[in-house]
């Protein structure tokens, strides 16, 4: 197996780079090294880490030109959504220096013979394992918040981004964190794998399918290291009879096409009440058609293309699986003929459980289309999955669509009325096979703390 790893424009096939993996001897004198960063950085006062993080805030702002685009070359995001993607990050950066000091506060309480305080303390070295789908976005993501909790880290990055991933660590440490308290790792999962072994890694955080994420928990768990899982999903968004349809299409439709179709937390199946089914599907076919698929760096192009031909070639084989069982083709569904690993916004009815479509994640432009008898049975449908990240509810009852939201969505997220991706202040994750632990809003800076609790006796006769 060859130690070096080339990186490949998408919309073009076409090489960018070469990089060197790392041996696994290497690999674990960088955990060692982190180990020892962690030891002075624990230290630093909480007022130290958010002036860093505001220069790195300010410094993603400052190159933000050159991240988008790097975005674009390495996994063919469109890149007025890469620069979305580098102002959310910066916005994370400074709300972690605004709050994280509030959030990991020392607590008092008392109990039967004392008092009591409750303290949130660094661990050590986390280990965070991620996907090239926002390759920015995914490691600020976890790293901003560990770091600022006082911990260190160490990444994974996916292969096929490892430009991101050197960039990221010098926007580290020209922001002014010392060295070692944040680095990209160049090596491959099975050396990741091993350095879950590693006596001073404390944590994994891992982002991806759910197969190789409960292996990786498996791992973890072995040797009592706790982990954070944010794995796939395929979330349902209900389009309940009174819902607004110009809304509902116009949400789904961006729902499923953001990030050329590859997101996690994407609408994927749209279950539609029979009453407006047909109306729902002939505007959401129609408004799909005017998508332009193109050169994700030109302004005028909505989607580009797939990260890598093995990704474009696997969904285009869970398109065929579907519709081979019954599923019906209104639009798309064609590997063009033409460079990069371009595939058009697909969309399929008659999908059923069995299904590719229905039942696994589609990882990109492909929507899924079924039909509900009334509003009970929408719901039932969108449950009917072994994932639980987001979804989302259409109607203009908004109250009743927030008690089916808290009492009836089995998810971590839902949308009501709308579509939208993180928000540094909202929790982010899912439940069954699509993970546990939380990210964002106070909630990701406690995953990987101890939770400590130091009992005071009273003298007192």
């Amino acid at each position: 197996m060859s130690d070096t790893i080339n990186t490949y424009n998408p919309a073009t096939g076409e090489q960018l780079d070469h990089y060197q993996l790392m041996s696994a001897e290497d690999a674990e004198r960088a955990v060692t090294r982190s180990h020892e960063a962690y030891l002075n950085w624990k230290k630093t006062s909480f007022g130290t880490r958010a002036d860093i993080f505001n220069n790195l805030a300010d410094l993603m702002e400052q190159r933000i030109d050159d991240l988008a685009n790097l975005m674009t070359l390495e996994m063919g995001k469109v890149t007025a959504q890469g620069k979305q993607e580098v102002q959310l990050c910066a916005e994370i950066c400074r709300y972690t220096a605004k709050h994280g000091e509030s959030f990991l506060e020392d607590e008092a309480r008392v109990y039967e013979g004392g008092k009591a305080i409750i303290t949130y303390q660094p661990t050590g070295v986390i280990l965070g394992i991620q996907p090239w789908n926002f390759p920015l976005y995914q490691v600020i993501r976890y790293s901003a918040s560990n770091i600022m909790a006082g911990n260190t880290t160490v990444l994974k990055h996916a292969q096929n981004v490892f430009g991101m991933a050197q960039a990221i660590q010098q926007l580290y440490e020209d922001a002014g964190f010392p060295k070692n308290v944040y680095q990209s790792l160049m090596i491959d999962g099975s050396t990741a794998s091993e350095l879950i072994k590693h006596e001073h890694v404390r944590g994994v955080t891992f982002t991806g399918s759910d197969g190789v994420g409960k292996q990786v928990a498996k791992e973890a768990a072995s040797m009592s290291k706790k982990t954070v899982m944010e794995l796939g999903s395929n979330d349902a968004f209900v389009v309940l009879a009174d819902a607004d349809i110009d809304n509902a299409v116009e949400m789904c439709i961006k729902g499923r096409v953001i990030n050329n179709g590859e997101t996690c937390v994407a609408a994927k199946r749209f279950v539609v009440v029979d009453s407006i089914y047909d109306e729902f599907r002939d505007r959401f076919v129609a408004q799909c058609k005017k998508l332009k698929v193109g050169d994700p760096s030109k302004e005028d192009t909505d989607l580009g293309p797939m990260a890598r031909e093995d990704l474009r070639d696997e969904l285009h084989e869970q398109v065929e699986k579907s519709v081979n069982s019954g599923a019906t083709i209104s639009l798309g569904g064609e590997v063009p003929n033409e460079a990069g690993y371009f595939y058009p916004v697909t969309v399929l009815e008659n999908v059923t459980p069995g299904m590719p479509a229905y039942d696994d994640e589609l990882f990109g432009p492909v929507a899924s289309l079924i039909r509900a008898r009334d509003d009970k049975q929408a719901m039932e449908i969108a449950n009917d999955s072994r994932y639980g990240l987001g979804g989302g509810i259409f109607s203009t009852d908004t109250d009743k669509a927030i008690e089916l939201a808290k009492n009836e969505f089995d998810t971590g997220m839902v949308n009501i009325n709308g579509y939208s991706l993180a928000q540094p202040n909202l929790p982010f994750g899912g439940v069954k096979d699509s993970g546990y632990g939380r990210e964002h809003g106070g909630y990701g800076i406690r995953e990987f703390v101890n939770i400590k609790t130091i009992m005071v006796a009273s003298n007192e006769a």
